[in-house]
């Protein structure tokens, strides 16, 4: 009795696989498909999962733009459940579209397909979480929606894109809202004006590659770490809140990259640690002492993401940190830039 279960294990296996792997070569829109429509405001990727009882296979990275939608699979009829797992680009750590986790399935990077996804066995991959989806059908086409509490249609959906990412490159949008204006409008011409790209960029299918582009290479006023090291860095943000001292981490610079955090509001003043580690997140010594980048002000870290308020880093389960004091200019802007003591 078991040869024929694993025969039948073997070609679930194999229809779940030939079915992702369709998926992935779509280059147009078919008679039947499955879509991915992205109605947020966030640039992100997805991994998709199909899973018949305990069998599932998953396939991914199928990036969407705000407003954007892909075939993920050729057939409104899936051969199993479906399941999903997002992750956004250009955020902030943690960040996250609030999916739930109802199923831990293997995931790779780059273009993957794990064809036995219930555990990983390949170097490199990881288990993730998945939500279960249901599409809706119509005229043969089952869509899938990623959406947030604004409940954008999909042109607000790709205007209040380009909103948030003028707003984390430092320019004044005004609200995310997804709606024309003239704040949205002069922001636009003053990131089209200082990258001297073409008037109507923000029309090109390209917009959202450049203002991620722009937003890793520390373009736009506001603040930017760039990391000049060989190294990984991992950098903690300190802002001043009624007085207090508010840190946040940590941030991936990756070597010869630039990040720009997240800051909310205008902050008076802006403060920054970081650290050096290795491929494997060790950290990394010089004359035997850990490589960080610090300064003279007194705040909190913690060895995983963390946002504390106050210096009181035992009591929220941190450790001391000497933060450096950010200056600005007069447009506020200001790019911190890591480099290796010699």
């Amino acid at each position: 009795m078991a040869a024929p279960a694993r025969s039948s294990m073997r070609e679930a296996l194999a229809s779940l696989a030939a079915a992702l792997v369709v998926a992935a070569a779509l280059a147009a829109p078919a008679a039947a498909e499955t879509r991915l429509c992205n109605r947020t405001s966030v640039v992100t990727e997805a991994a998709i999962g199909v899973a018949v009882e305990a069998t599932a296979a998953t396939r991914g990275w199928f990036r969407l733009d705000p407003g954007q939608c892909r075939a993920i699979l050729q057939t409104a009829e899936a051969p199993g459940r479906l399941f999903l797992h997002t992750r956004p680009v250009g955020e902030a750590p943690g960040a996250s579209l609030g999916q739930p986790n109802q199923r831990q399935l293997c995931i790779g990077e780059g273009d993957f397909l794990v064809p036995a996804a219930q555990s990983c066995r390949q170097a490199g991959h990881v288990m993730a979480p998945f939500a279960e989806v249901r599409p809706t059908v119509a005229e043969g086409i089952a869509i899938l929606f990623l959406s947030e509490e604004a409940d954008y249609d999909l042109p607000q959906a790709r205007r209040a894109g380009i909103q948030r990412l003028l707003t984390r490159l430092g320019y004044d949008s005004g609200p995310i809202d997804g709606l024309e204006g003239p704040k949205t409008d002069g922001a636009m011409r003053a990131f089209v004006t200082d990258l001297n790209l073409p008037a109507d960029a923000a029309a090109l299918p390209d917009i959202f590659d450049r203002l991620l582009a722009a937003l890793r290479a520390g373009e736009g006023p506001g603040f930017a770490w760039c990391n000049d090291t060989a190294y990984r860095i991992m950098a903690a943000l300190g802002t001043e809140d009624g007085g207090r001292m508010v840190t946040r981490g940590w941030f991936r610079i990756e070597a010869g990259a630039c990040l720009k955090p997240p800051l909310e509001g205008a902050p008076p003043r802006v403060f920054s640690f970081a650290e050096a580690v290795d491929g494997d997140g060790r950290p990394v010594l010089r004359q035997g002492r850990p490589l960080t980048f610090g300064g003279e002000t007194a705040g909190c870290i913690r060895a995983s993401e963390f946002e504390i308020t106050g210096t009181d880093c035992a009591a929220h389960g941190g450790l001391p940190a000497q933060f450096l004091a950010v200056p600005f200019d007069g447009r506020r802007r200001a790019s911190l830039r890591f480099r290796e003591p010699r």
